[in-house]
């Protein structure tokens, strides 16, 4: 066997290697059965909703959403929804509607310091924004369902920022889902299952990595109870537990393995974790690519 034809099984290797850890790491083989044990109460549609909080204690949900399908709407249709949980018909309302900047908002946070909504409460709000190919923090403050503006935060250390939590109105940590945002480092990234995205802390003067070595960092939320910070890992199909130093740094615990792609987190009344996941990423990249209009989800 002469070198070429040594050199192009060699390279034919690789690739069928490269093919089958792809296709097994992102759940491609993965049947999902459909199960639901819970009742629909109404179904709510919101444009390219993306992220989600509901206020237990008011009881309203806060929805981040954009029309990414629709690449000729203003914006993209993008901007902040609420909903009003004490009413039976659930409509959204739209509150950014009289917004001047571009927005195309992906995770939110919300911090309530003080007061009773709907009286002298102010609910503090940080969304993530990817309006014409930039990232920025949009912060707003939402007081008796009138949502203000308040402010642009950026900085160099967002890569590519995909969900915020607050800790106050002004301490907030964020993930960048990746650490390389094109060529052959992305390529690597989402298909080898590169680890080299992280989670940045801002304590209201300046920004800190505080967790590295993350494939895909995602959704992040923390439970004050506990003092641990959750971390999705969807490309690992893992969530990281971090504890929380008093100077905002993260230690790390473990890795929780949940045999799928972990997006955003919320916690339940009891402090349990709510995720809601993408079993296979492959066919979520395809609807979200606008490829197929369904993906499978858990």
């Amino acid at each position: 066997m002469n070198l070429l034809k040594k050199l192009s099984l060699i390279v034919l290797l690789a690739l069928a290697i490269f093919i089958a850890y792809t296709l097994i790491s992102t759940g491609f083989f993965r049947t999902i059965e459909p199960k639901f044990d819970g009742e629909i109460i109404q179904k709510i549609k919101v444009p390219g909703a993306e992220d989600i909080m509901v206020s237990v204690q008011d009881s309203f949900a806060l929805i981040s959403a954009t029309d990414r399908a629709n690449k000729s709407a203003k914006n993209k249709d993008g901007g902040l929804y609420l909903i009003d949980l004490k009413s039976d018909d659930f409509t959204p309302k739209f509150l950014t509607a009289s917004l001047n900047i571009p927005f195309e908002p992906h995770g939110i946070s919300f911090y309530k310091k003080d007061g009773v909504y709907h009286k002298d409460g102010v609910y503090h709000i940080m969304a993530i924004n990817h309006a014409n190919q930039r990232h920025t923090i949009e912060v707003f403050e939402l007081n008796d369902n009138t949502l203000t503006h308040k402010r642009t935060i950026k900085d160099p250390s967002m890569i590519q920022p995909n969900d915020i939590v607050m800790l106050d109105e002004n301490r907030f940590y964020f993930t960048n889902d990746h650490g390389y945002t094109q060529g052959i480092g992305k390529v690597m990234e989402e298909y080898l299952g590169l680890a080299v995205s992280n989670v940045v802390y801002f304590d209201g003067q300046n920004y800190k990595e505080v967790a590295e070595g993350i494939a895909y960092a995602n959704g992040i939320n923390f439970d004050k109870s506990r003092n641990l910070m959750f971390v999705a890992s969807p490309r690992s199909f893992s969530v990281k537990v971090y504890d929380k130093k008093e100077d905002g740094s993260l230690s790390f615990i473990e890795d929780i393995p949940c045999q799928t792609g972990v997006d955003n987190i919320e916690f339940d009344t009891h402090n349990n974790l709510w995720i809601g996941c993408h079993p296979n990423l492959l066919g979520f990249s395809a609807y979200n690519s606008g490829k197929k209009e369904t993906a499978p989800s858990e």
